[in-house]
């Protein structure tokens, strides 16, 4: 099959929707069908383009046997409610001439939109149309409503509207779906009929992160004492997390329990004010992104992991930090509400408590940084869960078989359809092209040959 993707983050940025995209592309050109992306520079989470993707032009490169055209962007800053809506406009006006030209000249059979950012989904939702594709719309965030509750946008007015449009957008879609089953009900209040719902929920190679001993050299780096109990929080730092609780549990235990560490990894527009916070306190460290291939070490690292979030955002997100939290074996502490998707997930994982509360946060560090076995038992259950839910291939596998069985293209129909093969090469070296270099780079709308050469079982890569 032919399969265009749209979304707004794509390698070589490392973490959030920029890695499930990205894997799930080259899973499926590994697998023999033809994926084209349309994206934008690398940005996030530091929300600035590096010197070597700034252009004011179109940028196509060839990344693990996926084509991808990059369309030019504003990118704020300082992203308030205001200049993220102006941010994802201008994807939507600079992806639209690649999003079209495909459609007309490259004739996919399937148009894939990954939403951040919903805003392009109506040029998908054409582009669609005019080349007699399904379309199908993956919602990582319900974005309109996480806005809304976390004050990025306030008027009741604009809600109300963008409502409407989100509405409508999704139900121009022949397939919706997205990461939980609770997102699955919110979509459902929205108006979206089941039949077209599905859950296609984030994953981790378990291969790659892998539970190991705390005692790594990151740790030396950092300076922690080999019996320091350490509670670790990676990922993006923003307005969803609340991560000024993890600071101000610190500052609660910075004399009753020295012992105890907390370590914040990561970067986004709130990180300057939290080291402000954090200004003198023992027990606090910053790092950086790291690589990948430092990722299991990272996690490794901790004897706790932190799942900090905003209780007005609980259903409308389930982080994609978590899967590689189960996959560390070490226990959680989420913050959410009973039945929510993120405390479904943590049941018998780790502790959940309630969202907002530092008190609660320091009570439960406090809890599990004493009682080594209690550690030991829900981090067991940690990666059984990661290991049965959150797979990374049979995940991607089954929404192939989806594509496989929508309605294809008249002009595609008398051809035979592609059968799922195994990979071509060991899941292990299905990496994300952040991790290797471009194999190409060409003109943006020349239609090139993208047919694959011939795979077999046995043809793998190095």
């Amino acid at each position: 099959m032919r399969i265009l993707v749209i979304g707004i983050n794509y390698a070589p940025d490392l973490i959030g929707v920029a890695k499930y995209t990205t894997e799930f592309c080259e899973n499926l050109a590994d697998w023999g069908h033809e994926v084209r992306v349309v994206t934008a520079p690398p940005y996030y989470p530091d929300w600035s383009i590096p010197p070597a993707y700034r252009s004011l032009w179109y940028r196509r490169e060839r990344l693990n046997d996926v084509d991808v055209i990059r369309a030019p962007i504003y990118v704020p800053g300082k992203p308030s409610g205001a200049r993220r809506l102006l941010h994802h406009a201008s994807f939507l006006v600079s992806a639209a001439a690649p999003l079209l030209s495909s459609a007309l000249w490259w004739r996919p059979d399937i148009v894939f939109v990954v939403a951040p950012s919903l805003l392009s989904a109506p040029m998908a939702a054409l582009a669609a149309s005019v080349s007699g594709a399904s379309s199908w719309v993956h919602v990582q965030d319900l974005e309109v409503d996480a806005a809304f509750e976390v004050g990025l946008l306030r008027s009741g007015v604009t809600r109300r509207v963008m409502a409407t449009v989100e509405r409508w957008i999704l139900r121009s879609f022949d397939r919706v779906s997205t990461i939980s089953a609770q997102m699955v009900r919110r979509l459902e209040h929205k108006g979206i009929t089941p039949a077209r719902l599905r859950e296609f929920r984030n994953w981790i190679d378990t291969s790659l992160v892998r539970p190991g001993s705390n005692q790594t050299q990151l740790r030396a780096e950092l300076g922690l004492a080999p019996n320091d109990v350490v509670a670790l929080y990676s990922g993006a730092m923003s307005n969803k997390q609340g991560l000024e609780l993890v600071v101000e549990a610190a500052t609660a235990l910075k004399d009753s329990h020295p012992a105890v560490k907390f370590v914040l990894c990561g970067n986004g527009p709130v990180k300057p004010a939290l080291m402000q916070q954090a200004a003198g306190l023992p027990n606090v460290a910053f790092l950086d992104l790291q690589p990948l291939d430092r990722v299991s070490e990272l996690l490794n690292t901790a004897d706790i992991q932190l799942l900090p979030q905003k209780g007005e955002i609980a259903d409308l997100v389930l982080p994609s930090k978590l899967a590689g939290m189960l996959a560390s074996g070490r226990p959680l502490i989420a913050m959410a509400e009973p039945g929510t998707g993120i405390a479904s997930e943590v049941d018998g994982a780790g502790l959940v408590i309630a969202p907002g509360d530092a008190g609660a946060l320091a009570s439960a560090v406090i809890a599990l940084a004493q009682d080594a076995a209690l550690r030991s038992r829900l981090g067991a259950v940690a990666r059984a869960r990661a290991e049965q839910k959150w797979d990374r291939v049979s995940i991607i596998r089954s929404l192939e078989r989806e594509f496989m069985a929508l309605p294809q293209r008249i002009a595609a129909a008398a051809q035979p359809m592609p059968q799922p093969a195994m990979p071509a090469r060991p899941i292990e070296q299905v990496t994300t092209g952040s991790r290797r270099r471009p194999e190409s780079s060409g003109r943006l709308f020349p239609r090139p040959s993208m047919r694959p050469q011939a795979r077999g079982i046995s043809s793998g890569k190095e």
